[in-house]
């Protein structure tokens, strides 16, 4: 075990810790606000455990990183980036949603920096991130199933037989009258809205306490599409007669005193749009019929325009850490 510590850390194995340390820096301090406006005391103890878990996490990577001699990043500071005395600008089940979402997100994040973990520590954090998660995960469904805040996806009728496709028309009827959605496509239309439409009401709250103007109109920006692509996906299942979830803009107050800096805004609005992009893709991998497929890329060229946009404001206004990254060795060459 000794011996196998002394190993270096692979570049995924970094990058993974990396950017778990810039997520759960963000989470604390969007976390330690929740858990000073909570009043739900069903809801308060949710909060509390994904905030412990969040600084358990800073504090392991700190350690790993440090004994490496690999440099810190400066991440997300509550004395910095958060302003816990600030009004309410979210309300309690808000909270819960926003943990929801965001555990579903982590494990698929940890899932995958299991996969590129060599190191047996490294491995062993990761599975440690992924149990902790998986127990936030159930914990923060059984409230909401509790409280009837849990939105279920739609049902499908039983298969009496087993069937197989007959016609091209299953994935090629791009002019024509549609087949209805399967499973897997109205499983992908109805989780993207779910999240678009959370993404949405979190970027309301920011753009009501955004200090920059710049900031501000992207926020804006960011709103207005997210919204557009949940008519897009809202229309697609209507079209097989299916209901649409629910939003929440009732969710955020009126508030515009100064909660959160905008540096953090832009990171966690930066972060959104990215799972944005990989969930597009994984709608476009698992969607047969081909106007979907369509639809996601034509979405996802968007949003990495957004991204795009986005990544300047934040190099412009020094916000944004450098990521890992392979040494230029033509740099190196002309410099010596």
């Amino acid at each position: 075990m000794e011996q196998e510590k002394q190993i270096r850390l692979t570049s995924g194995e970094v990058t993974q810790l990396v950017m778990q340390y810039m997520q759960d820096s963000s989470s604390v301090c969007t976390l330690g606000y929740f858990l000073e406006k909570v009043e739900d005391a069903e809801i308060k103890p949710v909060i509390e455990h994904a905030l412990q878990s969040s600084e358990k996490h800073v504090q392991k990577i700190t350690a790993i990183l440090t004994e490496e001699k690999y440099v810190v990043p400066h991440g997300l500071k509550v004395e910095e980036d958060v302003d816990i005395n600030a009004p309410r600008l979210y309300s309690d089940s808000f909270a819960l949603t926003y943990i929801h979402q965001m555990t579903s997100l982590g494990l698929a994040s940890y899932a995958a920096s299991l996969s590129l973990s060599v190191r047996s520590d490294i491995t062993a954090h990761f599975k440690d991130c992924l149990s902790e998660t998986m127990e936030l995960f159930e914990m923060v469904k059984d409230v909401l199933l509790s409280k009837g805040l849990y939105v279920r996806a739609p049902y499908l009728p039983n298969l009496e037989e087993v069937d197989f496709v007959q016609k091209q028309r299953f994935i090629w009827d791009i002019l024509g009258e549609k087949r209805p959605l399967i499973g897997s496509e109205i499983g992908h239309l109805y989780a993207n809205i779910q999240r678009n439409a959370l993404g949405a009401a979190l970027l309301t709250g920011y753009s009501q306490v955004a200090k920059s103007k710049d900031v501000t109109k992207f926020i804006l920006r960011c709103i207005e599409i997210s919204k557009k692509h949940i008519t897009l996906f809202s229309e697609k299942l209507k079209e097989s007669d299916l209901p649409v979830p629910m939003t929440w803009d009732t969710d955020v107050t009126k508030s515009t005193t100064y909660t959160f800096s905008d540096k953090i805004m832009m990171y966690q609005t930066a972060a959104l749009i990215s799972t944005s992009t990989g969930f597009y893709g994984l709608g476009i991998a698992q969607s047969p019929r081909a106007d979907l497929g369509v639809m996601y890329n034509r979405l996802s060229v968007e949003i990495q325009k957004l991204s795009e946009d986005g990544a300047n404001i934040m190099i412009n206004n020094k916000w944004l850490e450098q990521p890992p990254m392979a040494p230029n060795r033509k740099d190196l060459a002309k410099d010596n």
